[in-house]
């Protein structure tokens, strides 16, 4: 019998995702849990499994095409007969059971999500992901979907092709049975009621940012007004008033960004799609530069005994088969760093009026990739010895660089390193990772002149920039830390006394 295999909601909440790659084509035969497609979604590539055996009939999505979940992206010949599975059901009833498969029954709601902008925390649900991967505990708060073409659109009017799915591809949305419905609040201005579309997140948030919902237009569903539109109006009502700081973009892999093509002959502009992985970056860090005020310090330091230690540790056996480099003891610098001074590895809790101190570092490293912006992070690196450090790293960048980081591995970040050094720059004021209170750029080593003894000698010299939200760090708890980490650089025999 033929089969559809409909993308499903990878767990992240999302709406929508872009065909990158197919493994299979039409006629070839495939197991159950076999990779057949490659999709990007706002935060990473996932490869997709297939959950039966038989011969792929169809392909029902180009490359490069984003589609909505729910709608069938290949189709399955199986070996299966029509009487063990039922497909005489009508339509209702398949898309019935498509709800229930991708979104089981939840427990009972969870407690308030720390360090989420002053929202309260989204009801825990079970929810589906890939087949093979079990079920997990995720949000189940989504962006809006986009409303599917309708036959009765003009050329004029539709979507064009390179944002929209064709529409020979039949839309089968999924059924949500617990879909909360936004009401509408009715505002008595003007000549006759204006009616706003928001949950009450969004009114509070809109109240404390001084935003007028009545001139906000929503993007949500049946324009309903999202945090991030009232995010955006309280951003353009400040823009008359204030010029924002320029703060560079830090990334410290060494990936080539994605270069736009060289323009043909009399062109003069280039229109390049925001979506994927970069429209989060985009959004987090507006996100973040709007709630949390940034201060940003800076500290030259000899460094002249890390890269000596950096010089012996990679003859030790036990670095033989990982890189070393200068990054690995300013990674293990800042967890001392951070034990000691816990309030800067934590996050501001609006809701709950709450500042959450953590006792584990999750350890995000900025990453470059050819999509944009990712910051995936080591889990528990607080706990781990030195050489485990540097292997977590080394993984860590040859799967960034890969364009395989996956969600779990950028969530539930605690302070972040950007390494800019890598790119010969000095120095930036890097903005903090949304969650986070704080995070460390580190800036290029290079010779200088450097007064020791009383002498003037040429030393190995670096920049270290510490922004910090100061809701949470004052400016003296952040001096201290900065003085910290440097001191550990300067003589790494440090980090060791004060572990």
């Amino acid at each position: 019998m033929r089969r559809e295999f409909r993308l499903p909601d990878v767990g992240e909440g999302l709406t929508e995702a872009e065909i990158v790659r197919w493994h299979v084509q039409a006629g070839d035969e495939v197991k159950v849990n076999q990779i057949v497609v490659e999709i990007e979604t706002a935060k990473s590539i996932v490869e997709l499994p297939i959950p039966w055996d038989g011969v792929v009939s169809g392909l029902l999505a180009d490359e490069g095409l984003t589609v909505e979940v729910g709608r069938p992206i290949i189709a399955v010949d199986t070996a299966e007969e029509p009487g063990e599975t039922s497909p005489v059901a009508a339509p209702a009833e398949q898309a019935k059971a498509l709800a229930e498969e991708l979104v089981p029954e939840p427990p009972a709601e969870g407690a308030v999500e720390p360090g989420a902008h002053g929202s309260p925390a989204p009801k825990e649900e079970r929810q589906a992901v890939l087949v093979g991967y079990g079920v997990k505990t995720g949000a189940t708060k989504r962006r809006p979907r986009k409303p599917p073409a309708t036959a009765t659109e003009t050329p004029a009017t539709q979507t064009p092709p390179s944002e929209a799915a064709p529409t020979t591809i039949p839309a089968a949305p999924v059924a949500n049975p617990r879909r909360v419905e936004v009401a509408p609040v009715p505002v008595a201005e003007g000549p006759g009621p204006i009616t706003v579309l928001a949950k009450p997140p969004v009114r509070k948030l809109a109240k404390d940012l001084g935003v007028d919902l009545t001139t906000v237009t929503g993007t949500g569903p049946q324009g309903s007004i999202t945090r991030d539109d009232v995010h955006a109006a309280a951003a353009a009502a400040q823009a008359p008033e204030q010029v924002p700081r320029q703060v560079p973009q830090q990334v410290p892999q060494q990936v080539p960004q994605q270069v736009p093509a060289p323009a043909a002959p009399g062109q003069r502009e280039e229109r390049v799609p925001i979506k994927g992985v970069r429209r989060m970056m985009a959004q987090a860090m507006v996100a973040s530069a709007y709630t949390a005020p940034h201060v940003t310090e800076f500290l030259q330091i000899d460094a002249t005994g890390t890269m000596e230690a950096v010089r012996r540790l990679r003859a030790l056996p036990d670095f033989a088969e990982v890189k070393v480099s200068p990054l690995l003891l300013v990674a293990k610098a800042v967890l001392t760093a951070a034990r000691r001074h816990p309030m800067v590895n934590s996050s501001w809790d609006e809701q709950a009026q709450e500042i959450v101190v953590k006792h584990y570092v999750n350890l995000g490293i900025a990453a470059a990739t050819p999509r944009g912006l990712v910051v995936p992070n080591i889990k528990d690196a607080h706990a781990l010895s030195l050489p485990d450090l540097a292997r977590s790293l080394a993984e860590l960048t040859e799967t960034a660089r890969a364009g395989r980081t996956q969600p779990a591995e950028m969530a539930g970040g605690t302070f972040t390193i950007t390494n800019v050094g890598v790119f010969g720059v000095d120095t930036g004021t890097p903005i903090i990772n949304p969650g986070e209170a704080a995070i460390l750029a580190f800036g290029q080593v290079r010779d200088m002149p450097w007064v020791v003894d009383g002498e003037l000698a040429v030393r190995k010299v670096t920049t270290l920039s510490l922004s910090f939200d100061h809701r949470i760090v004052d400016g003296e708890l952040g001096s201290r830390f900065l003085r910290d980490v440097g001191d550990m650089l300067e003589d790494p025999l440090r980090i060791m006394a004060w572990s």
